[in-house]
């Protein structure tokens, strides 16, 4: 007797099947009609058609003879078809104690013949029938020729749903497969079991788009061939392996094998991989492992969490890496923080503009600030700009990003200078806006409207910035200088420092990075070699600025070694509009200086004034 509970999950997978074949309800295909007419004609008779057995219908697939495109499952001959999986003939529906008063005999249909249409994985999904309307014998030649027509549609079918799921170069199959394999795979094992999913990326981005300059324009596709023989030969017959990107191939680890074992196995291989790929491609191929629990994975969530280990897999010397939950967050906080910027551009309560200032050492008078961004994040509080600024410079938000602190930083300039505050502002500016063509046109032309001179505006820029398109960059610099910009080499030390870029760049002032300012006082070759940087900026004709002075005895130092201006904790963190307003004030008259302020929104203290 047959187990109610086991018919059950063979036709829920069987329906599963032929959902995935996506043939329910499409358009007719010439293909399918084609062996559908030559079914009618091998065999006389008037009707034939696929039929696909879907839960309450017979969903014609394509017919000659009928004109309704389906017709309910029940007491339908080809659902018996799908039910058993085999040939069923019936030589008169009428004769038949079940069949006589179905839907097929009431509309004069006789005979039925109809051979199962069954999947390489045993589903039946239903069948190719002819049908009359006379009674009629059925030869074994005929039946013979009904079951290879049979085979031919699902040669059709299983062609057909092939296209799309193998990669066309490597012959593999790819990720819309291995996600349909891998929900397979769930939905058959109990939930608890732990598998590893396994990702191997066979370069760099940047390394593709160095050879793709180089090389033949069938790099690539060696490349990919290559690497899916190498993988096949290295894991064997019994795994699957997919093309699931370009250049990333996936395999699931076998049942019960732990990280302990798979990482010291993987990376084995790969080093022997480098070992060999190096005498004919430049390319570094990386490994990450995602752990995930059977049953309760999603697959495109396991996709991402390997490819995350595969970012992480590229820094590290055994270019394999376990995936890393902290590093994962990190990194999508980020990207989550990446589109949330994007929006606080737009809006008026979340960026703001802190000022820190720049001290003349030999007089102890402030000169200038250096305008900070700071975010605020409606959420998340503040966001530190250690955090968001790198990202934001490598994206395609760093153009409206400068625009923002330009407007912001000049508004505030403009109301600076109406109240009788005479200071220079600097602002940083990253690679990209060294290759935007108009830079110097727009910074002068928002210069001019709010009425300020050239010269109230420093633009710092990195040697790192400037030397990775130098040509445009350097063209965009002269352009600023000639405009009355001024120009200031930040971070001095950490970049490329040669003596023929400190002479070509068409700049006004040197920072020294706070990298060899911190704890100068003790450390002689530190100062060795901070004097020797301030010698040679100057003698270039460079004033020279110190970041991050803390103590007084590393001002005392840089004021012994002839530095121009120093800036840093020891005088001032980042200030806000008004708290800076204050200090200015409060410095200037400490200094002896003679102010008159007039009235202005932020400034603190009395509206006017007036000292010496």
């Amino acid at each position: 007797m047959t187990n109610p509970d086991s018919c059950h999950i063979n036709e829920a997978r069987r329906m599963q099947a032929l959902r995935k074949l996506n043939l329910l309800d499409t358009p007719p295909s010439e293909a399918f009609d084609r062996i559908t007419r030559m079914a009618s004609r091998l065999f006389n008779l008037p009707v034939a058609a696929v039929s696909l057995t879907d839960t309450d219908r017979q969903w014609f697939k394509s017919r000659v003879g009928i004109d309704h495109s389906s017709i309910p499952r029940m007491k339908a001959p080809c659902g018996e078809v799908a039910d058993e999986g085999e040939t069923l003939v019936i030589a008169d529906l009428l004769a038949d104690e079940y069949y006589r008063d179905s839907r097929l005999a009431t509309d004069g249909v006789r005979y039925y013949a109809g051979a199962p249409l069954v999947t390489q994985d045993g589903h039946c999904l239903g069948a190719l029938c002819v049908l009359g309307t006379a009674p009629r014998q059925t030869t074994d030649e005929e039946i013979s020729c009904l079951n290879d027509l049979a085979g031919m549609v699902m040669a059709q079918i299983e062609m057909m749903h092939a296209i799309g799921r193998v990669d066309s170069i490597s012959g593999l199959p790819n990720r819309t497969q291995f996600i349909e394999d891998f929900d397979d795979m769930q939905n058959e094992r109990p939930n608890g079991e732990w598998r590893l999913a396994i990702l191997i990326n066979l370069a760099t981005p940047e390394q593709l788009a160095h050879a793709a300059r180089a090389m033949d324009s069938v790099y690539l596709d060696v490349l990919v061939n290559d690497a899916a023989a190498w993988i096949r030969d290295e894991i064997g017959n019994g795994r699957k392996v997919y093309h699931v990107a370009t250049t990333q191939f996936a395999v699931l680890g076998a049942p019960g094998m732990t990280l302990d074992v798979c990482i010291p196995l993987i990376e084995a291989k790969i080093a022997t991989a480098i070992a060999t790929i190096k005498s004919s491609f430049v390319a570094t191929p990386a490994v990450g492992v995602a752990p995930f629990e059977v049953g309760t994975a999603d697959c495109l969530s396991v996709l991402r969490r390997a490819q995350s280990a595969v970012h992480d897999a590229t820094e590290r010397a055994s270019h394999v890496a376990v995936y890393s939950a902290h590093e994962d967050s990190l990194y999508r906080r980020r990207f989550t923080l990446l589109g949330d910027f994007a929006t606080a551009l737009e809006q008026d309560d979340q960026l703001r503009l802190v000022f820190q200032p720049r001290i003349d050492i030999a007089s102890g008078l402030c000169v200038g600030a250096e305008a900070l961004l700071r975010w605020n994040h409606p959420t998340l509080g503040p966001i530190g700009p250690a955090e968001f600024i790198p990202f934001i410079e490598r994206s395609r938000l760093a153009q409206a990003t400068t625009a923002w602190v330009l407007n912001a930083a000049l508004n505030q300039q403009r109301a600076w200078r109406q109240a009788g505050l005479a200071l220079q502002l600097s602002l940083n500016v990253s690679a990209i806006n060294l290759l935007e063509p108009e830079l110097a046109s727009r910074v002068a032309e928002a210069l001019d409207e709010r009425g300020l001179p050239r010269d109230c505006l420093e633009l710092e820029i990195t040697e790192s910035a400037i030397m990775a398109q130098p040509a445009r960059a350097n063209a965009t610099l002269e352009a600023l200088a000639a405009s009355g910009v001024h120009l200031a080499i930040d971070d001095f030390g950490t970049g490329y420092s040669s003596l023929a870029y400190l002479q070509r760049m068409p700049a006004d002032v040197v920072k020294i990075d706070q990298s060899f300012i911190r704890e100068l006082e003790s450390d002689p070759r530190q100062q060795g070699l901070v004097r020797a940087m301030i010698s040679l900026s100057q003698d270039l004709g460079l004033r020279v600025v110190a970041e991050g002075v803390e103590n007084e005895a590393v001002l005392a130092f840089l004021r012994q070694a002839g530095c121009d201006e120093a800036q840093g904790y020891w005088f001032a963190r980042p200030l806000e509009t008004e708290a800076f307003t204050a200090w200015y004030v409060g410095r200037m008259v400490e200094r002896g200086q003679q102010l008159s302020l007039n009235s202005m929104p932020g400034a603190a203290g009395p509206k006017v004034l007036s000292t010496t």
